[in-house]
């Protein structure tokens, strides 16, 4: 993010990097109908006699919940009409005055991975099935992890899912350590320190997790303690947010600074830098879509760019926060050098989700979250380079050459401007072939003619390098766009597509 924070230093006042909200799920090891068969044989329980069985221990779940929320004097509510949970919860705690402990108890209908009867060849078997049933969401207000719920499935195999907010636990981390800050919902706006603030943000991945979440579940099921004595629950990381929050002084140029970053990423950024930003290549073989959206709500309006199953998002958050948050749902479609042993190799595999992974979830997210803003980088507020384009508007004279004037109206330099700034070059640079194809040349199979249209690409690059717009890099035929280069060109394309008009509009 170097290049982004010294390019805006006067205008942020700090950054911080956490997890934002992380989804745990627990399965029981009879989470698949083969095992499921064979826990009910241990258990003498039929196949046939399954619904019975599952329908007696939710029975159970449920009084035990009633029972939680009675001892706790806290409301227990069966919840048919579709709300926020969470802010639900949240009012119940603000109304009560609760710090810590227990809020509520929610009980809904919703569906839910269980088993069903089927007849088979000789005997019934198990399968999968999805269906409605008792689901008990328990909402705590923990000393560590702030408000936090506890989702528990009432039918087998008893799937649980704990949802905690790293922001929640860095403020009560900071409040430990007497760090001064301001929190406006769930976005920090100012950090006194924030660099002691990210040596305790990057200790969250390495928190003893499986620990953490067996007390958790050891709260809210208590056949933990009968018949399920002596299993726990494998976990796993469903769903991680990562953030990096850029905090300003100014509400203004970031709003209008946003509009810019929003166009850009919306337009400018290709398939091959989105998987770029997560450390992705683009070949041949890969068949799946990567879609770009953009949402107006009415606090804040966010861009997403999704890749299989993860994504990439960018929000105005309150006006005085950018932030630029990685999701991460699919880790498998991230690779993990793991070293060989004995003779064996060294080789890449796929990222698994057990919360073991949780420091590579976070390396991943800071990578993908950097990447995403040092791209933004590129993208200049033009008012103040509007005046000094008639730099490249004026002919160079070096070394006794004369290098024609750039003419940003003419369409065969805007084109070319067009072409250069591209989001895909912002990583690794463009070659001549790459610039070729974007200005509408189309290389002949002809020696002659071939080394004809090169030439000319060439002479195009030249001009620009000449300008001191784009410079090659050291022993390749890879050029990249200088930092004036990218305000000037930006700035140019801007006046034509955005001002101008808007002026010829009003202007009308």
């Amino acid at each position: 993010m170097k290049r982004f924070l010294e390019k805006h230093e006067k205008m942020t006042t700090g950054i911080i990097s956490v997890f934002d909200r992380i989804i745990f799920k627990g399965y029981m090891p009879f989470c698949y109908p083969t095992a499921a068969e064979v826990f009910l044989q241990r258990q003498n329980v039929l196949i046939k006699d399954f619904r019975t069985f599952t329908k007696t221990h939710t029975e159970m779940l449920k009084k035990h919940a009633e029972k939680v929320a009675d001892d706790a004097g806290r409301p227990y509510e069966y919840q048919r009409n579709k709300i926020r949970k969470e802010d639900y919860a949240r009012e119940i705690a603000m109304r009560d005055g609760i710090t810590e402990g227990l809020v509520c108890v929610i009980a809904r209908n919703e569906e839910n991975h269980s088993f069903a009867m089927r007849y088979g060849t000789g005997r019934p078997a198990l399968v999968k099935i999805s269906p409605q049933c008792l689901t008990l969401y328990f909402y705590y207000m923990d000393r560590h992890f702030g408000l936090m719920h506890i989702r528990l499935s009432t039918w087998m195999p008893f799937s649980i899912q704990v949802y905690i907010n790293g922001h929640e636990w860095l403020a009560r981390q900071m409040v430990a350590k007497n760090i001064c800050f301001e929190q406006h919902e769930n976005a920090f706006t100012f950090i006194e320190d924030c660099n002691r603030a990210q040596k305790i943000a990057d200790k969250l991945p390495s928190l003893k997790w499986e620990k953490i979440l067996h007390v958790f579940a050891n709260k809210v099921n208590p056949l933990l303690k009968t018949f399920l004595k002596g299993m726990e629950y494998y976990w796993v990381t469903d769903q991680a947010e990562y953030a990096t929050d850029v905090m300003v002084g100014n509400q203004t140029w970031l709003s209008e600074l946003y509009k810019k970053w929003q166009k850009h990423s919306a337009v400018c950024f290709q398939a091959e830098d989105i998987m770029g930003f997560m450390g992705r290549k683009l070949h041949g073989s890969f068949n799946s879509t990567i879609i770009t959206d953009l949402k107006k709500r009415p606090s804040v309006t966010r861009v997403k760019h999704t890749m299989r199953g993860n994504w990439i998002k960018m929000y105005n958050k309150n006006g005085i926060v950018l932030r630029i948050e990685t999701v991460i749902n699919r880790p498998g479609e991230f690779r993990l050098f793991r070293i060989g042993h004995g003779k064996k190799p060294g080789y890449y595999a796929p990222i698994r989700k057990g919360v073991t992974n949780m420091k590579h979830y976070a390396n991943i997210g800071l990578r993908a979250n950097r990447s995403y803003l040092d791209a933004l980088a590129q993208v200049d507020d033009p008012t103040v380079v509007y005046r000094e384009l008639k730099r490249i508007a004026e002919p160079v004279i070096r070394k006794g050459m004369r290098t024609r004037a750039l003419n940003p109206w003419q369409t065969l330099d805007r084109t070319l401007f067009e072409a250069v700034m591209r989001g895909e070059y912002h990583l690794h640079g463009f070659k001549a072939s790459d610039i070729g194809k974007r200005i509408g040349i189309r290389y002949s199979n002809d020696p002659v003619e071939r080394k004809r249209q090169c030439a000319k690409v060439n002479r195009k690059i030249r001009l620009l390098r000449e300008h001191g717009l784009v410079v090659k890099y050291g022993r390749s035929r890879r050029y990249r766009v200088t930092d004036t280069g990218a305000r000037y060109m930006n700035a140019a394309i801007d006046l034509f597509h955005n001002t101008l008009p808007e002026v010829l509009v009003k202007a009308a």
